[in-house]
């Protein structure tokens, strides 16, 4: 691969805020870009993002300086390691990523075979979506205080080639069934920042109500629910107790009775940052006691660190890990986290950010990876779309 120019430019995401794309040319005339995202709940361990700051210029949040180490620092030298904590991980991920696209475009490969030969993944597979179709928390203006509701289409069909679209579809047609629902009976279809509907809600379980009945008008599909506590924001360190929209000052034990409740009423598969980061025995508790039955996500717990993964492992924290390469900056270092997962036998839910790009590479990466599952959002807005569309694409080249 000969790279004859490499240069970064400030592009927005979908919240409207700027963020980092990398163009690269090569010397066979193609040319690749890859853009970084950026998340708005965030773990106190994720790599740093590098802003400018100029409260005069973008809400503070330009990355001129960001960009300008690429142009000036790493496009002309061609030096790939940079200290994250002081360029940031939005710079180092811009240029990683394009670096595998350009090297895919080089020997005339799609991105996800590159990845699959970097991982030593032995076969490349489609991963299950997960999709979000109602936001709470972090993610949208309303009262519910759990940040996500997911939904998952099983898939069923022995002709493996079938699956993923059927699981596509399934996704669809909850999703505009649901939107109908909220319409008719006059609660709003405004939308959170990863594309799921955002009205208010009695209390934090009655979306799953919703869901279950939603699921049940479609029976030509089948479903299983997933959520995304994100228990970090609901966490107070000095009571070490945490808040549901009508739930208060919960201990851990109260919190994991709950999702047993929950898990037992409805068809959840899997939980997502159910304790706080900061409670290491919250996350024992809820994994002693639902870890046979649930998936259990560490997001914040790990930020795709996997020197984190590995402490995890020990500790008995988790049975998944939530696979985002901004938290750690570069390509290499996520797949070294995807790796860890491998060896351990944790789960691997390869992740959007949800102020994202119409950058579709984490679609590649599950699949190249051989991820059980990919979370882009709902199946709607381009930004989102774009990844889930990727993945048709792929599935297509792999059982053509």
């Amino acid at each position: 691969m000969q790279i004859t120019n490499i240069y970064a430019y400030e592009i927005f995401d979908s919240r409207g805020l700027p963020t980092i794309e990398c163009s690269i040319h090569l010397a066979n005339g193609k040319k690749v870009s890859a853009s970084t995202p950026s998340g708005a709940s965030v773990g106190s361990a994720e790599a740093l993002e590098l802003r400018d700051g100029d409260t005069t210029r973008l809400c503070g949040k330009g990355v001129l300086q960001a960009i300008d180490y690429i142009n000036q620092i790493i496009a002309p030298k061609l030096v790939f390691h940079p200290q994250k904590t002081t360029v940031g991980a939005n710079t180092t991920l811009a240029v990683s990523m394009a670096l595998f696209k350009a090297q895919a475009a080089a020997e005339n490969l799609e991105l996800y075979q590159v990845l699959q030969r970097v991982s030593g993944t032995a076969q490349a597979k489609m991963p299950t979506p997960m999709f979000n179709v109602i936001n709470g928390g972090m993610h949208a203006n309303n009262n519910l205080h759990v940040q996500e509701y997911m939904i998952v289409p099983q898939a069923h069909d022995l002709d493996a080639s079938k699956n993923y679209v059927q699981q596509l579809h399934a996704g669809v047609m909850f999703y505009q069934a649901l939107k109908k629902h909220l319409h008719d009976s006059g609660q709003s279809t405004n939308i959170g920042d990863e594309g799921g509907f955002a009205p208010n809600f009695d209390n934090d379980m009655q979306p799953l109500e919703l869901l279950t009945d939603i699921a049940k008008n479609l029976p030509e599909f089948s479903y299983k629910f997933a959520l995304d506590v994100a228990a970090s924001e609901l966490y107070n360190p000095t009571t070490q107790t945490y808040d549901l929209l009508v739930e208060k000052n919960l201990t851990a034990e109260q919190l994991t009775a709950i999702y047993d409740t929950w898990c037992d009423t409805f068809a959840i598969i899997s939980i997502e940052d159910g304790m706080s980061e900061h409670d290491l025995a919250g996350w024992k508790l809820l994994t002693e006691q639902l870890g046979n039955a649930v998936q259990l996500v560490g997001d914040d717990l790990f930020v795709t660190n996997p020197m984190k993964i590995r402490k995890g492992v020990m500790q008995k924290t988790a049975n998944a890990v939530l696979i985002k390469p901004n938290q750690i900056g570069t390509v290499s270092q996520t797949i070294a986290a995807i790796d860890a997962c491998k060896n351990y036998g944790l789960n691997i839910v390869i992740s959007h950010r949800s102020g994202e790009t119409n950058d579709t590479f984490i679609a590649d990466l599950a699949v190249g990876t051989a991820a059980q599952f990919i979370k882009a959002g709902a199946p709607a807005r381009g930004e989102r779309i774009a990844k889930y569309n990727r993945l048709l694409a792929i599935n297509h080249m792999l059982y053509a």
